[in-house]
C-alpha cells in the first residue's frame, strides 16, 4: 500500500535522527505536502528535506506535535503483528523484574507506542490511547493485548486533558467484559484498592513505587504528613513500614475514605487518619499543632504547559516553605514534582529558597526518579518526569 510523505523543512530531521519521535507543525513543507490535508491518524513516511525516508509516523494534523514516529523502517508493516512484538518486548522487561502484575506496561514514547499508555492491574487492563493513529490502531492493540496476557477485562479511561489537544472525544468504556468498581494493587509488600473508574489517572501511580519503597529508611516510629495523599500510596505504606502515626490530607473525600480502606486492608488502620481539606489551608492549621518527623509532598502537576511556568514554580516554592514550617527539626522532607517542565535543579531551588526563607537548613540525602516501568527515552527529554528529593532538615 502506498502511503502518503510527510516532507520536512531543510534541518528539521536533526531531531528526529539523534532519537526524537515527534515532528512539529513548523518542521513541515506545507507547500510539498500540505499537512491540513491528511485526515488525523494517518499512517505516512517522514522525509527529509532531500526526500529520504526517516520512518513511519501517526499523523495528527491539528496539533503542535503533528507526527509521531512508530517505526524507522520506512517499509515496516503497521499490523496486529508489530504491535504484538512491541508490547512483548515492553511485558518481558515488566515480567523480568517484577514479581507481581502490577505495573505500567506501556509507558508511550518509552516504549516506542507513543500516545498509548497501558496499566496492568493483575488480570485487567486500563488502556488510554491519547492520539488519533493509537486511536484507530485500537482494534489491532486490543487483540494484540488479549493475545498476551488473555485479561479478564480491558478498561478504556480516555479522558484525558491530552485527548483534547487532538480533537479526541472522552471515552470511558469496557473493551473486553467487565471491569469491577475496584481493582487490587500489590505494591511494596502492601495491598490496596483502587477506583479505576472515578479516581485518577488510570487509579493508582505506578511511577513512585520506587521512592515509595524508600520510606522504610526514614519512617519506623515516627510521626508522617502524607500531603496530597490520593488513595493513600505513600502514607499507608509509611504506616506498614513502622510510622507510629499517618495523616494523609487530600481534598477528595472519595480518596480519603479509599485511604481508610487500604488502612484496614494493611493492617494499620490504627494509625493512619485523614483530613479533608486544601492542602495550603490545611499546612497553615497544622503551622499550629505539633510537628511531624516526616513530611511527604507529593502534590499534582502544578506546571501541564510553559505558560504555567512562573505561576507553577511559585506554587512549588510556596507549598514546600508551608511543609517546612510543620516539620520537625531532624525530620525528613520528601519533595515530589511530576512536572515534567519542573527541571530537577529548579524544584530544587524552590526547595533551597523556601529553606532560606523558613531558616530550615536541608540537607539532600537522596533522589529518586520514575520507576523503571516509565523507561526514559534518552533522546526525548519530554519522557523524564518524576523527581523526588530526600531532605534532612538539620541544624545550624
Amino acid at each position: 500500500m502506498s502511503l502518503p510523505a510527510l516532507r520536512l523543512k531543510r534541518n528539521e530531521d536533526k531531531r528526529l535522527r539523534n532519537g526524537h519521535l515527534w515532528v512539529f507543525s513548523n518542521e513541515v513543507d506545507t507547500r510539498l505536502t500540505p499537512l491540513k490535508g491528511l485526515p488525523p491518524g494517518t499512517l505516512a513516511r517522514v522525509q527529509d528535506a532531500a526526500g529520504k525516508d526517516v520512518g513511519l509516523a501517526f499523523v495528527s494534523p491539528q496539533s503542535l506535535i503533528c507526527a509521531r514516529l512508530v517505526s524507522r523502517d520506512a517499509h515496516a508493516p503497521i499490523d496486529r503483528d508489530f504491535f504484538q512484538a512491541r508490547l512483548a518486548r515492553a511485558l518481558a522487561l515488566r515480567e523480568r523484574h517484577f514479581p507481581v502484575p502490577f505495573y505500567r506496561w506501556v509507558y508511550g514514547e518509552g516504549d516506542l507506542l507513543p500516545g498509548l499508555v497501558v496499566d496492568r492491574y493483575g488480570d485487567y487492563l486500563v488502556v488510554q490511547t491519547a492520539t488519533w493513529g493509537m486511536e484507530n490502531a485500537l482494534p489491532l492493540i486490543l487483540d494484540a493485548l488479549s493475545a498476551l496476557v488473555q485479561p479478564r477485562g480491558i478498561l478504556l479511561k480516555n479522558n484525558g486533558s491530552a485527548r483534547k489537544l487532538e480533537g479526541l472525544p472522552a471515552v470511558l468504556e469496557t473493551a473486553r467484559d467487565s471491569i469491577p468498581e475496584r481493582l487490587a494493587v500489590e505494591e511494596n509488600g502492601c495491598r490496596f484498592q483502587v477506583d479505576v473508574l472515578g479516581g485518577q489517572k488510570t487509579g493508582w501511580f505506578y511511577d513512585h513505587r520506587a521512592n515509595r519503597a524508600r520510606l522504610r529508611d526514614w519512617v519506623a516510629g515516627r510521626r508522617v504528613l502524607d500531603l496530597f495523599s490520593y488513595v493513600g500510596g505513600w502514607g499507608v505504606q509509611a504506616a506498614a513500614f513502622g510510622a507510629r502515626e499517618v495523616l494523609c490530607v487530600d481534598s477528595s473525600a472519595p480518596a480519603l475514605a479509599l485511604v481508610h480502606e487500604n488502612a484496614r486492608l494493611n493492617q494499620v488502620e490504627a494509625r493512619v487518619h485523614t483530613h479533608a481539606g486544601d492542602v495550603f489551608a490545611v499546612l497553615k492549621e497544622l503551622a499550629e499543632a505539633p510537628p511531624f518527623d516526616v513530611v511527604i509532598l507529593d502534590p499534582p502537576a502544578f506546571i501541564k504547559s510553559r505558560k504555567d511556568m512562573a505561576e507553577g514554580v511559585q506554587a512549588y516554592r510556596r507549598v514546600n516553605q508551608l511543609a517546612l514550617k510543620v516539620l520537625a527539626a531532624d525530620g525528613m522532607l520528601v519533595s515530589a514534582s511530576c512536572s515534567h517542565h519542573l527541571s530537577r535543579d529548579l524544584l530544587l531551588e524552590q526547595v533551597a529558597r523556601a529553606a532560606a526563607q523558613q531558616r530550615a537548613p536541608l540537607q539532600l540525602l537522596a533522589e529518586g526518579h520514575q520507576d523503571l516501568d516509565h523507561p526514559i527515552h534518552p533522546g526525548i527529554p519530554e519522557s523524564a518526569y518524576i523527581k523526588a528529593l530526600f531532605l534532612h532538615r538539620t541544624q545550624e
